[in-house]
């Protein structure tokens, strides 16, 4: 039964997982300086025996994974490698050596996962038709997101996936269970630069000045009424600021003042009117105060949406792989993924790998310096992963 071999095979590569995940732990690099890190994901598919290979996005890459009659169907699973410019405060032996650099949002877990599963599939190739198609991508933690250069670097083309998959761990989920939702799951996500201009001067002699802190601190608080009073209730929407620099002293008032912020949404038209009444009203404010604003938002991630037809079979299939009671439903969330990039491009589903161990103290939220993963995640995030590609291949239709 394919299901059990591989379970196997899963089992049989654990160690490796793990080894793999522990290096890429230690040697961490930032987003689109992954050079080391794609060099070493290379390696370890030629030594699997996977040839077909294409550097992508300068620090990405394609690989290929052909069963019997490859050009009938083709699937894409994705991984992302990229860290965080945190330093990890766990005492562990594969802590970070990179002072600074820290994989905290486990894109060392899933791109170890990926590699596990390539090695499952290519030893399954003469059991399964069609083509796996693997995207190590560089890029994910920074705007405008290596899922977008991927994309325009022909990652989705030649052969063209039907369908693609990407899975992100959760440490709000035990190790052992998986999380789905169906539709809008992930916000998009723009960076708000405002560079709020004024006169400063000694803060005793506020007659003599236009404050630009004074300036900046309206506008934050006035923004916030473009999502109480501007957007549709029925729509989720975020606009925080949490940079704020205003560099001057308890007695001097500076001559400009820096925001920095993010909105978010899950609706493409609103997110467009949003952005517009952002520059608009910041604008208005810092004008009718005496001073000027400079406003660069930055268009970055959109939303993420999951394919229903193609979640609702992931989440059979996974419930078959996983046992019933190990599949949960996921709420929305306000955070942002460049893997929305290829939502857009094609029916995609993006789930949740659980990693939490409460008995072993591994709690920690995704981007804090004690982030960890219960390494049993391993062994379901790459069989897993197999065995949702193999089930799609049997059931998406011929390519045209």
């Amino acid at each position: 039964m394919l299901k059990n071999k591989i379970k196997k095979l899963a089992l049989e590569i654990k160690a490796e997982a793990i080894e793999n995940r522990r290096y890429l732990h230690q040697n961490p690099e930032l987003s689109f300086e992954e050079y080391k890190t794609v060099a070493f994901v290379e390696s370890r598919l030629r030594q699997i025996g996977i040839e077909k290979i294409e550097k992508k996005a300068v620090t990405g890459l394609t690989a290929l994974i052909e069963g019997r009659n490859p050009e009938k169907k083709v699937i894409a699973l994705r991984a992302d490698m990229d860290a965080l410019p945190i330093f990890e405060q766990n005492d562990v032996p594969y802590k970070s050596t990179k002072e600074g650099v820290m994989h905290a949002c486990g894109h060392d877990v899933h791109t170890s996962s990926l590699l596990g599963t390539a090695k499952i599939l290519h030893q399954l190739k003469n059991e399964f038709e069609g083509t796996v198609k693997l995207i190590f991508q560089p890029g994910e933690e920074k705007a405008p997101g290596g899922a977008s250069f991927m994309i325009k670097d022909k990652a989705l083309e030649n052969p063209k996936p039907k369908a693609i998959f990407g899975q992100h761990v959760m440490p709000l989920i035990p190790v052992g269970k998986i999380g789905f939702r169906s539709g809008m799951y992930m916000a998009s996500a723009d960076e708000i630069y405002l560079t709020v201009k004024g006169k400063g001067g000694h803060g005793a002699m506020p007659e003599t000045l236009i404050d630009p802190v004074l300036i900046a601190s309206h506008i934050i608080v006035a923004l916030q009424q473009i999502i109480s009073r501007n957007s549709d209730p029925k729509i989720p929407s975020v606009l925080s600021f949490g940079k704020v620099i205003a560099n001057g002293a308890t007695n001097v008032i500076p001559n400009e003042v820096t925001l920095e912020g993010t909105f978010r949404t899950l609706d493409e038209t609103w997110r467009q009117k949003a952005k517009e009444l952002i520059a608009k009203m910041a604008t208005g404010i810092a004008e009718a105060m005496g001073g000027s604003v400079d406003v660069n938002i930055m268009h970055g991630y959109p939303f993420l949406k999951n394919d229903p037809d193609l979640t609702s079979r992931a989440s059979v299939a996974a419930k078959e792989y996983m046992g019933e009671e190990n599949v949960v439903d996921l709420d929305l969330w306000m955070a942002a993924e460049d893997f929305s990039y290829y939502t857009h491009e094609m029916a995609g589903c993006f789930y949740r790998l659980g990693t939490r161990n409460e008995q072993r103290g591994i709690t920690s939220g995704v981007h804090t310096p004690t982030f960890d993963i219960d390494e049993d995640a391993l062994e379901i995030g790459s069989g897993l992963m197999a065995w949702l590609a193999l089930k799609e291949l049997e059931t998406v239709t011929i390519q045209n």
